[in-house]
């Protein structure tokens, strides 16, 4: 298809071996010097990275032209397909503004964006065909990914270069999350408004899918249903499905029309030195979703996004299940969380599991959840073997931990601030079948919290308990303590509660709960409130609860329960 000869190309745009090899090099010192593998608890293989040949041009070659103005999708589709052609190398993209329509990846190429070199996604909708894919764990129609790949063995995206999706374009904006002149902005730039003029619409097909019964994924039943509301089906920036041998390491990938990085039964994936942002107003302006993926390490990015940031994820409900392919062995070290919904999150779309996890030193500023857990009947899925240690939480402003099984539910326990008139509890048991979501064998040590909302809130459903969870060596300053729903086989150790308001520690229908060494603030005069009528086991030892500031609403059962050790 090309008749480029190599020989007659510019020495610019050739590298040789050696250069290659200390590149190679390089990548390959990176995992090392970071000690990625040590204390994991799990037994993992290495992850293998991708490897070029000594072959590179640049965009520039195939008459891509800098300044933002020119489109160039022509100039880096031919560009990657010469060097696969050549049987692989890397592809540069040098400094200046490159605009462009999506680009489509393939095997054996290096994707490598210089310092200063900014990419910009055009804003032109007809460039993104719908085509078939999965979203929120579903199967169905999306606009093309401005950077895709499918099925595609030995690829990377490196560099420090800025990959912009031009998400404002895209994404529906509610008036409340912007100032008057931004609003005013946003109206005159076009686009349509919705009935009560409170959210801007990029244009009218937007408008019309939008809907509070379709939860981003409209359930048409023919392509031709989902054309009718296109542009309303904004896609994620990069995704890469069922890809082998990935590697991102070093760009910046920002302002995505919908989620950032969506990996999707990928193998051998690793994500390193990214810097991934996304407006704090952003919906579905997700980092990093994890799905249905194997072998992968995570490890020295920073994430600032307007929805969940690190998030591991395996199919929604039966769409998931019958794909089958949990998210299992990996590791994340090392990241850095601003904004965003969530700093390591893990559903709620896990119907097809997620299992054998590993986070460690991890710091997490303003998140609105620290280490959020989340599903909801109806989903099934195991979520097992999760380790987490050494994370750092600043002004969280509701839970620094939260396990909820009702997501998109209601708990079973009113809180203080809530009506029972308008917000039904659901405490009833339902069958256990296979949509019944398990959470259990959950481990998390060395946690600090300051200045925060919540320090934890542990919730699972009646007829199927949050099973062997346990926090050891962990200290929240808080405004609220910690509430445990539901649970089976809870421990906390050497744990610290100093919340300002409200009790220190709720329990409601849990049995043998552990409570070894935990310190609360002695000006609270309930330490431990006890609420249901299903608790098991309740054992105190060390620490400094004591009998006289325990309450219970089932005064007949305490005794029974609870137990004091020395």
């Amino acid at each position: 298809m090309f008749s480029i000869n190599r020989t007659k190309l510019p020495v610019l745009f050739l590298v040789p071996a050696v250069i290659l090899a200390v590149a190679n090099k390089t990548f390959a010192q990176s995992a090392g010097d970071t000690d990625i593998y040590s204390g994991i608890e799990f037994k993992m293989s290495e992850v293998k990275e991708p490897r070029f040949p000594d072959y590179k041009v640049s965009i520039e070659f195939f008459g891509a032209e800098s300044g933002g103005v020119v489109k160039n999708t022509r100039a880096f589709t031919n560009a990657i397909g010469h060097v696969s052609e050549k049987g692989g190398g890397t592809v540069v993209i040098p400094r200046g503004m490159w605009l462009t329509g999506p680009i489509t990846l393939k095997s054996n190429v290096e994707l490598h964006a210089e310092e200063g070199a900014l990419v910009i996604f055009s804003d032109d909708f007809d460039d993104y065909p719908l085509v078939n894919t999965s979203f929120e764990g579903l199967n169905t129609y999306r606009c093309q990914s401005p950077i895709n790949g499918r099925n595609l063995e030995n690829i990377a995206i490196t560099g420090k270069g800025i990959f912009d999706g031009n998400g404002d374009a895209w994404r529906p904006v509610k008036s409340g999350k912007m100032t008057a002149a931004q609003w005013k902005k946003k109206i005159k730039s076009g686009g349509v408004l919705s009935d009560d003029g409170k959210i801007w619409y990029p244009s009218e097909k937007s408008k019309r899918g939008d809907s509070k019964n379709n939860f981003n994924v409209p359930d048409f039943k023919s392509k031709a249903g989902f054309e009718t509301v296109k542009d309303y089906l904004r896609p994620v920036m990069v995704s890469l499905v069922g890809c082998k041998k990935v590697l991102l390491d070093g760009p910046t990938f920002q302002n995505s029309p919908a989620w950032n990085l969506h990996p999707l039964m990928c193998e051998d994936l690793t994500l390193r030195n990214l810097t991934v942002r996304n407006p704090w107003y952003s919906q579905n302006g997700d980092g990093l979703d994890l799905e249905s993926c194997k072998n992968v390490v995570i490890y020295n990015n920073s994430f600032d996004v307007g929805d969940d940031a690190i998030c591991f994820k395996s199919g929604k409900d039966k769409d998931g299940r019958d794909r089958g392919i949990a998210t299992e062995n990996v590791i994340v070290k090392n990241n850095v969380v601003y904004h965003g919904h969530g700093g390591f999150v893990i559903g709620s779309e896990m119907s097809g599991g997620v299992r054998n996890v590993h986070v460690s030193n991890c710091t997490f500023i303003g998140t609105d959840v620290g280490l959020r857990f989340k599903s909801t009947r109806g989903r099934g899925g195991i979520v097992e073997n999760i380790y987490i240690s050494g994370i750092d939480m600043k002004d969280i402003p509701t839970e620094t931990i939260r396990f909820n099984m009702f997501y998109g539910g209601n708990s079973p326990l009113l809180e203080e601030d809530q009506d029972a008139e308008t917000e039904a509890r659901d405490g009833n048991r339902e069958p256990v079948t296979e949509e019944t979501p398990v959470f259990r064998d959950i481990y998390m040590k060395n946690i600090t919290a300051v200045n925060s909302e919540t320090a934890a809130f542990f919730m699972g459903l009646p007829e199927m308990k949050l099973k062997n969870v346990h926090l050891e060596n962990a200290y929240f300053e808080t405004r609220n303590g910690i509430t445990m729903i539901d649970t089976d086989n809870l421990s906390l150790k050497n744990v610290t509660v100093t919340n300002k308001e409200g009790v220190p520690l709720t329990i409601h229908n849990g049995k043998n709960i552990q409570l070894r060494e935990v310190k609360v603030n002695a000006e609270h005069k309930t330490s431990l409130k006890i609420s249901g009528k299903e608790n098991g086991t309740i054992s105190v030892e060390s620490g400094n609860i004591t009998e006289d500031r325990i309450t219970s609403e089932d005064h007949n059962n305490t005794g029974k329960v609870l137990k004091f050790k020395k």
